[in-house]
């Protein structure tokens, strides 16, 4: 998950609207959204290779998410896989944000730079193993992409603006909200950052919705979740170009999730 757009608290309909775009190597195998066999509270696509996921939901309300850090000058040795974070948080139902963050702190140096939201349709607390700040999220309109939380690259700049946009709404379309991260155009050069992986590469990763042959945005994501317990889970597979959105309507166990 390469780019994140989301508010808390800020629309009088949604307690909670989430848009994200899945980027990644095209070559790598995942499966769709759904409810899994083996956790089958959990509703998320899944990585075939290391059988993590980069974004998740349960029926109690458990929320998390990931992105990865891009930084080519630090990399770590053989890291175990990042999707497994989401898992761990999501398939255990009485870890609390409070020890989830504590093991964080303890084994978050053995990953290659990852940020990590994660916590309940009522409040997020955000994680990064970069040394940014971490905590719980305040309310408000928050984008993440390969940076800290809510970094002015011109993508993350963007991507809160354009939902901000769409919350003026009072019931803001699921096509518009499915749509805000759909622009493929580059931001010019001196606007990128410089991660340590090249100007051509900055390029290619820059737009909002990449289209790269080998690595591009493979899925987007929507979470609406309402102040009576009721979600909508949207999902645009983008390798399969036409294929109908999956769509879940979930009924909260827990409103809350802990």
């Amino acid at each position: 998950m390469c780019l994140i757009a989301f508010a808390l608290g800020r629309h009088p309909r949604y307690r909670l609207v989430l848009v994200a775009n899945r980027d990644e190597y095209r070559s790598r195998p995942s499966d769709p959204a759904r409810f899994w066999d083996d956790i089958p509270h959990l509703l998320a696509g899944r990585d075939r290779q290391a059988g993590g996921t980069w974004l998740g939901l349960t029926t109690g309300g458990r929320l998390a998410a990931l992105t990865n850090y891009r930084d080519a000058r630090q990399q770590v040795s053989d890291p175990p896989s990042r999707g497994s974070l989401v898992t761990a948080y999501l398939r255990d139902g009485s870890l609390t944000p409070a020890r989830f963050h504590a093991t964080l702190a303890a084994s978050g140096s053995r990953y290659d730079g990852f940020n990590l939201l994660y916590g309940s349709l009522d409040g997020l607390h955000y994680f990064t193993n970069r040394g940014g700040s971490s905590g719980p999220v305040p309310p408000g309109i928050h984008a993440l992409s390969n940076h800290l939380l809510d970094t002015a690259w011109p993508k993350v700049t963007a991507a809160r603006q354009r939902l901000e946009a769409l919350l003026e709404q009072p019931d803001p379309a699921v096509a518009d909200l499915m749509g805000c991260l759909a622009d493929p155009a580059p931001f010019g050069d001196h606007l990128l950052p410089d991660t340590g992986i090249g100007l051509e590469r900055e390029r290619l990763l820059s737009p909002l919705f990449i289209a790269g042959s080998t690595y591009g945005t493979r899925t987007t994501t929507l979470i609406l979740a309402d102040y009576d317990g009721r979600v909508t889970f949207v999902e645009q597979n983008h390798d399969l170009p036409g294929a109908p959105c999956r769509r879940f309507e979930v009924r909260m166990e827990d409103a809350g999730g802990g």
